[in-house]
């Protein structure tokens, strides 16, 4: 049972429109002024959550950088660089461009392929195919919108230019699931290296030590959600480092510009723009000038990194602020990772792992423990192996500039395939930006003997887990799609003199609405029966926080007797568990109760509802039993090698990841699955 994942609605009710008169009028400033108020406010949260990875690279970019004999004209050279990578990718591509490509609140790479494919037919196996009903929620584009452009016709075209999209969507946001790995990694690590400098006794392995231990910490308070650990007090540690900023390199004097897109869907777009516009740019300019001419005349002190230029008389009050400020840096990166590890899972690109919303107000607070879990092993595993600042910084480096390059060029996708940005426009954003990031990207991949290979490990681990897993998902879909069996075919299989109707309540778990999954089919022929009561339950995934009650459980008849169709909708904030009110069985059942009792039909009589009411009472007295289908892929030796290893790899992470149906609360004794086998 697998959450329809390309669902295209939007959060809330549609606002009237028509005369209000000057009560509307004022109610629309004070909405205005409680909207300004509220941006504020978010702006001033983001400081820590969004940009703690940017205004804390003075604590690391140093002490990772390699320059011999550095002259006064070298640090001017490096500070131009560094003013205009930052204007150029932090103000004109994200704040301006980037921030407006976001998918339903959301974005990141894998949030712009989302969008693209919403509007396009370049999925692998597009979800317009597959969840019909979705067609109508494109209305309110207009039709040179829906017409696909001639790059759009390409990629429909080619199959080929499709997966190579994707796995380019997919390797962008592996590298940011790195750089989730390499921040905290880095930040800390360079916030305790300030021990060495009035105790030059205290060896690396203890930093080292120290700085696992923060770590450890950090990830075990994340189950708590950003906010309740956080807080918004926590905000103004982010500015204190930023007095004695310094540059990691040419091409990471942005870093954390990634995290400001990635973390869009905690956020709004306004708040974002508005604090970095007003705060966080003008800071880091201003203080890199000022290092700039600190180390015009203190050429060689680049080597010790941030604690350097702190003045002794406050050196102890900044080591503490520095090292608050690192642990809230790293949570811009977590909670990424925890954001987009959700979007997948979602969208079924990752095998299904545990997903906690941490807050019924802003769907970007999420949890994941198995990610949780690994990331901090990841994390004191990159400390205890690497150590040093320098090795770290290598790979960091590879892990920013690759996102970039990778937003770079969907974004122009995006210019070109949905707003139909005019030629000469795109051509204006797209050349300078690949050439700046196509250098950087030359220059950082000759640091991966140095430590720039272990993000593109990792990166590439992850790709193929995220590949494999939709490779395989896709062809079930297909197959599924192609084997549904409909209404007409199940009452032919229900009339068949061998199949008996046994007592009891039946909730037969299915991946698709528009028709029955083929599973149903061989269950029947295989046990010649089916109980006297018996609900397709689907579930579906609707991107809002909650699903109004009357909208959340939608019941039809599917023809034979006691057979019904069920869809359950709900939103990120919705629990479907038995926590905290009835269990899923309990609400369906209960609406499909008030559906017999309710439904209009003029041919029926009252007195044709309560044989309907007692068969339901009857078959739940006798027992619930929730059935889910668990169709596995037989490779034969025909099967072409890329299948072969393909199909293999997801039957393994199917049989890792976790089932569906214990989120639902469902007792053990209750579940049955039934196994078919699909021959490729």
């Amino acid at each position: 049972m697998t959450t329809v994942a390309h669902l295209d609605l939007e959060a809330g009710p549609a606002g009237t429109r028509g005369g209000g008169g000057a009560t509307s009028d004022a109610a629309g400033h004070d909405a205005e002024g409680g909207n300004v108020r509220k941006d504020l406010f978010l702006a001033y949260k983001t400081l820590g959550v969004v940009f703690g990875g940017l205004v804390t690279s003075p604590l690391y970019v140093y002490p990772s950088m390699n320059l011999a004999s550095p002259t006064e004209a070298d640090y001017l050279g490096i500070y131009s660089i560094m003013f205009w990578t930052l204007t150029l990718i932090g103000v004109v591509k994200y704040i301006c461009i980037a921030l407006k490509a976001d998918d339903h609140g959301e974005g990141g790479t894998f949030a712009m392929y989302s969008l693209l494919c919403r509007h396009a037919d370049i999925g692998i196996l597009p979800s317009k195919k597959v969840y019909s009903e979705e067609e109508p929620l494109l209305h309110n584009q207009s039709a040179i919108a829906r017409r696909p452009s001639k790059l759009g016709k390409f990629f429909e075209r080619s199959i080929a230019a499709r997966r190579v999209l994707l796995f380019m969507a997919i390797l962008g946001m592996c590298m940011l699931i790195g750089d989730g790995i390499l921040t905290p990694a880095i930040s800390v690590l360079s916030a305790i290296d300030g021990l060495r400098g009035p105790f030059p006794s205290v060896s690396k392995s203890v930093v080292e030590a120290l700085s696992a231990a923060i770590l450890i910490g950090l990830f075990l308070l994340q189950k708590y959600g950003t906010s309740k650990v956080y807080g918004t007090h926590f905000t103004k540690f982010m500015h204190s480092p930023v007095n004695y900023d310094g540059t990691f390199s040419n091409c990471c004097s942005c870093t954390g510009a990634e995290a400001m897109f990635a973390d869009l869907g905690h956020f709004s777009r306004k708040a974002i723009q508005i604090a970095f516009l007003s705060s966080i740019y003008p800071s880091l300019v201003l203080t890199y000038a000022g290092q700039t001419a600190y180390l015009i005349n203190n050429v060689h002190d680049f080597s010790d990194g941030f604690y350097k230029f702190v003045p002794r008389p406050v050196y102890w009050p900044m080591f503490v602020i520095a090292t608050l400020a690192a642990i809230v840096a790293s949570q811009s990166l977590i909670s990424a990772t925890f954001s987009v590890i959700k979007q997948s899972v979602v969208l079924d690109y990752f095998p299904r792992v545990k997903v906690v919303h941490t807050s019924e107000h802003k769907e970007g607070e999420v949890y994941s423990p198995e990610t949780n879990y690994i990331l901090m092993v990841l994390c004191v595993g990159v400390i205890l192996g690497f150590g040093g600042g320098k090795e770290i910084g290598n790979a960091f480096g590879v892990v920013v500039i690759m996102v970039m390059l990778i937003t770079t060029i969907l974004l122009t996708l995006v210019m070109i395939i949905i707003w139909r940005t005019p030629p000469v426009l795109v051509a204006l954003y797209f050349i300078p930006f690949f050439i700046m990031e196509g250098s950087y990207v030359s220059a950082v991949f000759t640091k991966i003997p140095e430590g720039g290979w272990l993000p593109f490990a990792v990166s590439m681990i992850l790709a193929l887990i995220m590949f494999g897993w939709y490779y395989g998902r896709q062809r079930k879909i297909e197959y599924e799609m192609a084997n549904k069996v409909t209404v007409e075919r199940l009452g032919e299989l229900l009339a068949k003199p061998e199949v008996q109707r046994i007592p009891g309540l039946c909730f037969f778990y299915s991946n698709i609405q528009d028709g029955l999954t083929p599973i149903l089919g061989h269950y029947i022929k295989n046990m010649s029966s089916l109980h006297t009561v018996t609900v397709f339950v689907t579930l579906r995934y609707l991107l809002v926080a909650k699903v109004d009650e009357h909208q959340r459980i939608l019941i039809r008849r599917l023809g034979p007797n006691g057979v019904y169709g069920c869809t359950v909708q709900y939103g990120y904030a919705d629990s479907l568990g038995l926590d905290g009110g009835a269990g899923l069985a309990e609400q369906v059942t209960s609406c499909l109760r008030r559906h017999i009792e309710t439904t209009a039909d003029p041919r029926r009589s009252p007195a044709s509802v309560e044989p309907e009411l007692a068969l339901l009472e009857a078959a739940r007295s006798a027992g619930e039993v929730h059935v889910r289908g668990k169709m596995r892929f037989y490779v034969g030796k025909d099967t072409g090698w890329f299948d072969r290893f393909m199909l293999g790899f997801y039957e393994f992470l199917h049989g890792i990841c976790r089932s569906s149906l214990p989120a639902l609360g469902t007792p053990l004794q209750q579940r049955v699955e039934i196994g078919m086998l699909y021959k490729v």
